[in-house]
């Protein structure tokens, strides 16, 4: 099974598309009895599923649409751990396995499908949203790390960027959201809040961000560190 042959793409009503792709070595009438006797795919339905004959087999397609781009990580990889076990489940593996994803493989999806990297808005505000792999007290453990965040305090080194003249917090409540000020009249924003089945969803915002694409750079580089610290974890 190749993730590297799915894609994400948008619908012309502004949609997320997920397809993927595989090859499977049984009659199609196999693989349709399966589909449909079995619960490999039951939980993540509905979603269009195609099987096309090909010589020495048949091609299986999966086609999910949905509104939250950010959820495709999750969804990518929950999909693609069903459809492994599906393909035991074809070639005659009595139990397939009920592997988990412990998160490397919804983050090899989330930068296959390029949703790491945030974006400048057009009134110059930098903005990050990005599905994590733990939940919410675990993020705010690993991005504060271990540093109590009071507000009225200058803004602990954990949770600022490099390059990024941070001031005193603002607001803070442990663990979903703390702002704080930065130097020029800026204001960073970091809020955890409901995600998938993963863990939390991260939203950040740096307004009055001097150059916005320096900002950018810096906070994705902040957020890969935290991403990272999360998978070891």
């Amino acid at each position: 099974m190749n993730p590297h042959a799915d894609t994400l793409t948008t619908a012309p009503d502004g949609r997320s598309v997920l397809r993927m792709e595989r090859r499977v070595g049984h009659p199609p009438e196999k693989v349709r009895a399966a589909l449909t006797r079995s619960g490999y795919l039951k939980p993540l339905l509905p979603a269009e599923v195609r099987v096309d004959p090909e010589p020495g087999g048949s091609l299986l397609t999966l086609t999910h649409t949905f509104d939250d781009r950010f959820a495709a990580p999750s969804l990518a990889a929950g999909w693609h751990l069903r459809l492994s076990a599906l393909g035991e489940h074809l070639d005659g593996v009595a139990e397939p396995a009920r592997v988990l994803d412990t998160g490397e493989l919804h983050e090899a999806y989330l930068e296959q499908f390029d949703l790491g990297g945030g974006e400048v808005t057009a009134d110059g505000t930098v903005r990050f949203e990005r599905q994590l792999v733990r939940p919410a007290d675990a993020v705010w453990a690993a991005l504060t790390e271990g540093d109590e965040v009071l507000e009225g305090s200058e803004a602990p080194e954990g949770i600022v960027a490099d390059g990024v003249p941070a001031g005193d917090v603002t607001a803070v409540r442990v663990p979903e959201t703390v702002t704080y000020d930065v130097a020029g009249g800026g204001e960073v924003s970091i809020r955890l809040g409901p995600g998938t089945e993963y863990g939390a969803r991260l939203v950040l915002t740096h307004r009055g961000a001097g150059d916005p694409a320096a900002a950018r750079a810096a906070w994705h580089a902040r957020l890969e560190r935290l991403a990272g610290r999360l998978l070891e974890g």
